[in-house]
């Protein structure tokens, strides 16, 4: 195992008999400041150009939180558009790694995902959760929307289910999320979801590495546009999140994190 500091939150990838596994964590729910999205971008286009990697399973760290979607800290600190837009490309390029690599990346989400995080389960081929990990979108109660994870959500689950829950930006529970296609599977527990998830990995990484890229490739297709489209996207998040209602909600909800 080997682990790559970042500011604020840190990386650690593993690797075993064809199966690497990228590890993201951050002392505050699992967020992800601009500096641990890149990172994770980079981790990720890594393996997927590494011929002896033949799956990847994407994880966060601990018991608590899958993932809490963009790090409020630096969401308040941003001094101008183009450097909002900025932050929220940094979520695209994880997305992108993510539906281009020429091989499936499996979720494990242990726990509830907000926001971003939500983006970055319908980014994988394949997630397995916990009964206990529900997920919201967040955006819209802090002054923005769900923008750049819009499309990857809205093609994993449909328009209707992403439009629903964007609109009330409530908890959507695992059941939810399975029977919309979020998770494929949800177990009890933490210790049934790494079984299970192991035990699919290893199945995967003896599987015909041709036709899992073929497969991928359908999974994804209709999204080689979307470079640009999530672009502008983020640019559309970046403007919003500094207006002044966007910055007062965000300092409001900073306090629950």
């Amino acid at each position: 195992m080997s682990g790559n500091p970042v500011t604020g939150g840190s990386i650690d990838r593993e690797f075993d008999s064809g199966v690497a596994t990228i590890r993201f964590g951050h002392p505050k729910s699992n967020s992800m400041p601009s500096a641990l999205l890149g990172q994770l971008a980079e981790a990720i286009a890594e393996a997927g150009r590494d011929p002896a990697v033949r799956v990847m399973v994407l994880a966060s760290e601990g018991t608590g939180p899958f993932c809490a979607g963009a790090s409020f800290d630096e969401l308040k600190a941003l001094e101008d558009d183009a450097a909002g837009q900025r932050f929220f490309t940094g979520f695209a390029k994880v997305i992108l790694a993510m539906i281009r690599a020429p091989k499936f990346v499996l979720a494990r989400v242990q726990g509830k995902a907000t926001g971003g995080g939500v983006g970055l389960i319908a980014a994988a081929d394949w997630s397995i959760a916990t009964a206990q990990a529900s997920v919201k979108l967040s955006e819209l109660a802090v002054g923005i929307g769900p923008f750049v994870v819009g499309p990857v959500i809205e093609k994993k689950i449909g328009l209707g289910p992403f439009a629903a829950m964007s609109v009330d930006a409530d908890w959507r529970s695992a059941g939810w999320c399975a029977a919309h296609g979020l998770y494929a599977e949800v177990r009890d527990t933490v210790e049934q979801v790494d079984e299970a998830l192991a035990l699919r990995a290893r199945w995967l990484a003896s599987a015909s590495p041709a036709a899992m890229r073929q497969l991928k490739a359908v999974f994804w297709e209709g999204t080689e546009g979307w470079d640009s489209l999530l672009l502008t996207r983020a640019g559309m998040s970046g403007s919003l999140v500094r207006t002044e209602e966007a910055r007062a909600a965000i300092a409001r909800a900073s306090g629950g994190r």
